[in-house]
């Protein structure tokens, strides 16, 4: 394989078999892999394509689905010869009390120490940060001697977790650098070991994406930027620290990872970026499996879940880690956008109530309809399920709790639908699937009841009607 270049998958295309079996016969596909200008030709159906990801330009027509910016800028190499650029702004009102306790014992006793990472993006954009992490000089085991209410994690690579009371958690990491690429055998680019220590310039060049690599110096209230992020800021933007394809092929989670910062944080991703997933999604299939589900997952929990997978399946992303939800998005009718109307009420839901639904409910929301698809009309509903989960399990490492309890809910929900609950009702599984009938229900336009935990089903109409106990005959 030449320098540069990424491995490219075998796609689907438009499946032309009958759609049950559709998705099992789909990775015997030998048929050459989309061409990059058909999946930004491709029609939007107008009843699913987020209109908020979309940027028109008066030169060109934009890629449906997926809002591409940042033409004017030319991303360039990080140059710390004459060190980082400095911005005065003053973020101390969002900073978390506790993670300035932390930067500011570590300098007092002389070692560099910033706020790190998601925390200062999230300021930065007027967003609420979910947490904060440090980045200091300090090693690990300074920085526990520093703190006794911290604890060491990690084998490969240490970081140290500050402990505060209601369970927060202040993840403190000694500055790293980029690997060494005498190291690399050939053509090979996958990092395999990022456990050198390093300054504060080199650990901001190893970060994936310009936007994550900006710190935040406490007590002079200003940022410091090593990779050129600030202007990608104001601009809302996504764009790699060097060059894209060679960043996606140090680590292809960095992929996922563009598309979930692209729809959570609703910015446009730059035009070599968007078109180095295109090129690099095959190498998906070469990371960590557990890595895979995790990051699948948090485009599910974020409230953000119809941007993502849209994003996934226009760039080709979803044809590599769902095959099975690709070919059945394909072969969908333009109408017919009950996927995509499921991820939208999901994310409603997600964001009124504040926190994200169980795995088990957001995975079986997303498989359904295809589930449906292929265990309508089979006589062992769990067994067609099975068939149909197993090879996506061995793909991304899914684990068989949650298969199995998705395998169930498929299986017992044309029983939901009309009513007959049975002694599934009984069971904690009901609780779960009791929800996905809710989220369903209200994506296909049913009337639902308003309660104070927001939209639900009433859960009356699963229990259907009431049986009358007949009374023992005494002897």
């Amino acid at each position: 394989m030449p320098p540069g270049a990424c491995y490219t998958p075998l796609a689907s295309g438009r499946a032309t078999a009958a759609r049950r079996s559709r998705s099992l016969a789909l990775a015997a596909d030998d048929r050459p892999a989309r061409h990059a200008e058909e999946k930004k030709n491709r029609r939007v159906p107008a009843e699913s394509a987020p209109p908020s990801l979309t940027r028109r330009s008066e030169k060109s027509p934009p890629r449906d689905g997926a809002r591409v910016s940042g033409a004017g800028l030319e991303p360039s190499e990080p140059d710390v010869s004459e060190g980082p650029a400095r911005h005065p702004v003053d973020l101390t009102d969002g900073l978390d009390p506790d993670a300035v306790k932390v930067v500011r014992r570590l300098t007092r006793h002389g070692y560099d120490a910033y706020v790190v990472g998601g925390g200062v993006r999230d300021l930065l954009l007027e967003r609420n940060p979910k947490d904060f992490d440090i980045a200091t000089s300090a090693r690990p085991d300074d920085v526990r001697t520093l703190f006794r209410n911290s604890r060491i994690i990690g084998r490969r690579f240490k970081l140290v977790h500050v402990l505060f009371s209601q369970g927060k958690v202040i993840e403190t990491a000694t500055f790293r650098r980029a690997p060494d690429t005498s190291e690399r055998e050939g053509d090979d680019l996958l990092i395999r070991n990022d456990n050198v220590f390093g300054d504060a310039h080199e650990d901001a060049a190893r970060r994936d994406f310009t936007i994550n690599a900006l710190f935040y110096d406490v007590e002079n209230k200003e940022v410091i930027d090593w990779v050129g992020g600030m202007p990608h800021i104001q601009n809302r933007i996504v764009h790699t620290i060097g060059d894209p394809v060679v960043r996606f092929q140090e680590d292809p989670v960095r992929i996922l990872r563009a598309i979930k910062f692209s729809a959570r944080l609703d910015l446009g991703i730059t035009p070599d970026v968007y078109d180095a997933i295109v090129q690099c999604r095959g190498s998906l299939a070469m990371a960590a499996r557990p890595r895979l589900f995790e990051e699948l997952l948090r485009l599910l929990r974020e409230g953000a879940a119809h941007r993502s997978f849209w994003l996934a399946w226009e760039t080709g992303v979803l044809d590599v880690l769902l095959p099975e939800l690709s070919a059945y998005l394909s072969d969908a009718e333009e109408e017919d956008g009950v996927v995509w109307r499921v991820l939208r009420e999901l994310d409603r839901r997600t964001r009124e109530r504040g926190e994200p639904f169980d795995d088990v409910v957001l995975w079986t929301l997303l498989l359904l309809e295809p589930l449906r698809e292929v265990t309508d009309g089979e006589k062992d509903r769990v067994e067609a399920a099975y068939e149909f989960l197993e090879p996506l399990v061995d793909r991304l490492n899914v684990p068989r709790r949650i298969a199995d309890a998705v395998r169930r809910i498929v299986a017992i929900y044309p029983r939901l639908e009309a009513g007959r609950i049975g002694r599934f009702g009984k069971t904690p599984l009901f609780a779960l699937a009791n929800e996905v009938f809710e989220i369903h229900r209200g994506a296909k336009g049913h009337r639902v009841r308003e309660t104070l935990d927001g939209p639900r089903a009433d859960s009356s109409e699963l229990a259907g009607p009431k049986r009358r106990r007949r009374r023992r005959r005494r002897t």
